[in-house]
């Protein structure tokens, strides 16, 4: 993702509601299909500059820092859902692939292996077909 995406793709996120900085981070992820999700390291800051210049305003919610757009940030955010030339992850036009899905899928089953009371064993078959999945898509690349 280019640097100067993010502020704008930041704002488009909010139109969607009231959120704190994870919970926005987790709404690109998901309109990028998991290909893409923003650091806090780039959220955290950029938000502050947009409550700085007046487009978000931020609020203590159940001990939470959540942001809102202001009217001024509402109509910045539409600007640039509108005015999105090429697609984005937060476009709605964004391919969705199966593959994606099935790579979601994926690491939504690894995450829950992971969090589980796997034993060592389960763990380091986990890892194996993991592995085993990344090495075989790189197969498949070299033999075109």
């Amino acid at each position: 993702m280019r640097r100067g995406r993010v502020p704008n793709l930041l704002l488009t996120a909010l139109p969607d509601g009231p959120a704190h900085g994870y919970e926005l981070m987790d709404r690109l992820e998901a309109a990028s299909g998991g290909t893409w999700r923003p650091s806090p390291g780039s959220v955290y800051p950029l938000l502050q500059s947009f409550v700085d210049s007046g487009l978000v305003e931020g609020r203590e919610a159940q001990g939470r820092k959540v942001f809102a757009l202001t009217e001024a940030g509402r109509e910045h955010a539409l600007q640039q859902r509108v005015g999105t030339a090429e697609p984005g992850p937060y476009s709605p036009d964004v391919h969705h692939s199966p593959l994606r899905t099935e790579m979601e899928r994926l690491k939504a089953a690894a995450r829950q292996v992971s969090a589980s009371e796997a034993s060592p064993e389960q763990l380091e078959e986990a890892i194996a077909v993991v592995r085993g999945a990344r090495q075989t898509l790189y197969r498949i690349l070299m033999d075109q």
